[in-house]
Formats: structure tokens, sequence, C-alpha cells
């Protein structure tokens, strides 16, 4: 699979095929010239001498101080090595190649100054599997992912460190051993490397694909709890959806009635009403759908945007000192992301207990399973449940509301879009574990009652594949090995 870069046609996809399948990526033809026309129009300001913000001056608050041109590509390395002063975990793998997927498509829209061979350089990387390890805390998004971005940038320069397969080598020997040699930065380059939302954009649009799956998981997961419990089919009528004029409360009505069709068990209770953990999913659950909706544009927008400073426009002779390094679009998705996935974890668990409480669930065993009392059954996977929902409501603070004032006060309101979408796949990677939970206890629930049989079209086919994995338990065991193994089908969308 091969993604050719233009600057303006990358999508989600693109990203996780390259973040996580190691697609092969090149440069259009367009991208190729545009990168071009824009280097020879820095060279030209260099030539000129007159001062242009981050071609020949210093930075941020230093932006007046006036450059020669024999210390440009000194000003350039400067930049890069003074900024990646990054702390904490390095990014994954997944991570990290997102950002550098982000970062070269900016590059390749021919506005930001840098030659050919340092993007190139930025793809090698990316199609040799190497990638930088860059600190996951830092960044202030604005202006951009400048402490990340900057280790990113380090190994394009022969410095900082890389992971290569199994082993982490220095910038120099990466290089080296990909048959590459380092770049010296010329005028504008370092900027253009550091400055913007590469990071934010990169794990956010990572987080947002899984948000997609986490979605569709727990449509499954309800339409299995509903056929545990018996559950009544009215709260998914269309008739319903159609007087609420929300298009992801529909969306969902439709799939869970696509999932149970052809249930005997759908109906069967007593009660008159369910409870709102299942008489709301298309509610709950259509919210999360429409937020997802929203969420795909603004990431769709970031992706093929140009978010460095200052932006070159070669056809006008231009350059134009900007705030599109600013992250507050992505931070606001992002926490508004973390928000939504959140609600699947909450409404989730809410309905796992009722699967697990004698009082709640319609005749079935305590915590599901024989003897309780002698085993305890899943009583203590609904605790981890309740810690990851409690954990996900402290993540699902909003970082957007907050700015910290830097550099002397030239740069004094800021984003903090990293933090959101690092907090965002803490809380994906919580719900995603809670909802292995809740289909675990389904199809316990259903094995209990015998009912494998009386199931629907598409929940009977997820029930197989969970019990190619884990058997029904007669008794306590490990079920951490059972929750793990159905969280392995939800990552791999399996189901």
């Amino acid at each position: 699979m091969n993604i050719c870069l233009t600057g303006s046609n990358l999508t989600p996809g693109n990203v996780v095929d390259v973040a996580r399948h190691a697609a092969h990526v090149e440069l259009s033809t367009k991208a190729v010239d545009d990168i071009r026309t824009a280097s020879s129009f820095v060279q030209k300001i260099v030539r000129d001498e007159a001062p242009v913000y981050g071609i020949n001056t210093g930075f941020g608050s230093l932006c007046n101080a006036h450059i020669s041109p024999v210390d440009l590509g000194r000003l350039q390395e400067n930049l890069v090595v003074s900024h990646a002063v990054g702390v904490g975990p390095c990014l994954a793998e997944d991570e990290a190649r997102a950002t550098m997927i982000v970062r070269a498509n900016t590059l390749a829209s021919g506005h930001s100054g840098v030659r050919l061979e340092v993007e190139q350089l930025l793809i090698d990387l990316l199609n040799e599997r190497v990638y930088p390890l860059i600190p996951s805390q830092g960044s202030l998004g604005a202006s951009g992912d400048l402490a990340p971005l900057a280790a990113l940038a380090l190994v394009l320069i022969g410095k900082g460190k890389a992971r290569a397969g199994s082993e982490v080598l220095g910038g120099p020997t990466v290089l080296e051993r990909i048959g590459r040699a380092p770049v010296q930065l010329q005028a504008k380059e370092g900027l253009a490397l550091i400055n913007g939302t590469a990071v934010m954009t990169g794990i956010g649009t990572l987080v947002f694909v899984d948000a997609q799956v986490l979605l569709h998981t727990a449509n499954l997961a309800a339409a299995m709890t509903l056929e545990a419990l018996r559950g009544r089919l009215e709260p998914f009528d269309r008739r319903i959806q159609g007087l609420r004029r929300h298009a992801g409360q529909a969306a969902v009505a439709d799939e869970v009635l696509a999932y149970v069709e052809g249930s005997e068990l759908v109906g069967t209770c007593r009660e008159v009403q369910d409870a709102y953990s299942l008489r709301c999913v298309p509610q709950v659950h259509g919210a999360v759908s429409e937020t997802l909706s929203f969420i795909e544009t603004v990431l769709g927008n970031e992706l093929n945007a140009v978010t460095d400073n200052p932006l070159l426009f070669p056809e006008d002779g231009d350059v134009l000192s900007g705030g599109n390094f600013h992250g507050e679009p992505v931070a606001l998705v992002m926490d508004y992301l973390g928000i939504a996935v959140s609600e699947l974890a909450s409404i989730s668990e809410r309905r796992t207990n009722r699967l697990l409480n004698p009082v709640l669930s319609r005749g079935l065993p305590a915590f599901l399973t024989r003897d309780p009392g002698l085993n305890s059954g899943l009583m203590i996977a609904q605790y981890t449940q309740a810690s990851l929902v409690s954990e996900n409501k402290t993540l699902s603070h909003p970082a957007s509301v907050d700015s910290i004032p830097v550099s002397a006060d030239q740069e004094d309101h800021v984003s903090m879009g990293t933090i959101a979408a690092r907090k965002a796949r803490a809380i994906a990677d919580n719900t995603t574990t809670v909802l292995s939970i809740e289909l675990l206890a389904a199809c316990q629930a259903i094995s209990m009652l015998g009912a494998e049989a009386k199931l629907g079209v598409h929940t009977r086919k997820a029930y197989e594949r969970v019990r190619k994995l884990v058997p029904p338990s007669d008794g306590d065991r490990l079920f951490i090995d059972d929750i793990n193994a159905v969280r392995s089908l939800i990552v791999a969308n399996a189901l």
C-alpha cells in the first residue's frame, strides 16, 4: 500500500495505515515542485537580507534580533537542540509514526520552506521503520508541539535517539544503518520542523479511529446485554428516533436492531420498561456518534493544514506571520472526544452491574457464577470497571481551559492540546477494558441461560468469536486472562 502525500489529501485511515501497518509513503510530483519553489523563495529572502521572522531573526520574544546570513544554519540547529527539552515516557511507535506522517504532509504543501532533502529524509525514516524517541510531555500546544517535535528533528540532524527494530540507536548510527546522512539545516528549516500541531493531531487521529471501533463495540455489547436480560426493543423503534431528529441516535438504534435480528431472547422479560442503561442506549451512544462526526471534520481539516509559522506564499512574494500553530481546534475536540468515550464506559459499567446483581439480573445467578459464595464470579471484574470509569472522570477534566504564558509573555495563550490528546488516548484505553468486561459478562450470562441458539444472527457470531478464546466459566479462575482475550478482539476490531 502506498500513501502519496500532496499536502491536502491525508485521511485518518491513511494515518493509521502508516502508523500501524507501515504503508509506504511517497511524495506527489506537485508536492516535490511546491517544496522546491518554497525553498528557492527562502534562499532569495536570505540573499536580500531584509529581516523576516523565523528566517533571519530570533524566535519568540527574541523576534527582533537580526541574524547574520553566515549564522543562519547555526540558528536553526540551535533552535532544535535548545527546544528538545521534553520529558516523560516516549510516544509509542504508532504515535511517533502518526506524528511523522502528519508533519511530512504539512511540509509537502510547499508553504514551509524546507528543502526537498529534509522532507525526503523524514519520509525515508518512515519507510525504513525507524522512529525517533519522542518524550510525551512538554508541549503547550502553541507554538505547536515544540519540545516533542524538536526530539523528532534531532534525529534528522544526526542527534537524539531513535528505535530501529528492537534497537535504540543514536541519531548518527541510526541514519548510517539505513544508508542516509544527517541534513545540515538551512534557513527556516528547524522552525518548519518543530512549529506545528503534528503531535496532538497524530495522537488525536489514532484515538479518533479507535473511538469509532469502541462505539460499534459498545453497540454490540449493549445488544448482547439486552439479550442476556431479555430486554425490550420498543426503545429502539425508528419512530421514537425520528421524533428526536439526531442522526447518530437513529444510527445506533438501527445498529442494535441489526445485531439482534432474529433473536428469540429480546422482549421476553415481564417488566414494562428497562433501566436507562438499556433503554437510553440510542440517546447516549448516539450522542457519542454525533460527537465523533464533528471531530472527524475537525481532524480532516487539521491533517491537511499548514501549521508552522511564518508561512510562505512564493507566488505572491509574501511571508506572513500568523498563528496557525495554535492547537485550539484540536485541543477542544480532544477534550470533547475524551468526554464522549468516557460516557461509553460509564453506561457500559451500569449495564454490567445489571448482569451481575441478582436483584437486577432477572433470575441470573449472583455475579454469574455457580455456587456463589464458594465462587466470586465476575464480582471484582466490575470493581475494575468502576475504577476505570472513575479514573476516566478525572481524565475528562478539559485540558484546553488552561493556559500558562511563556516566552516572556510573547506567547501568552496556549492550547494544551497535546495533553488533551494524551488524556483522550488513556480514556479510550480504559474504555476498551470496560467494554471487554461487559462483553465477557454478557457471554457468561447467555451461557448460563443456555440460550446461545436463541441469539440474533450477528450477536451469535460475536458470541462464537468470543467463545473461541474464552470458554464459559464453571467456577473461579484467572478472569484477567479472559478479560485480556476479549480486549484483544476489540483492539483488533475483530468483533
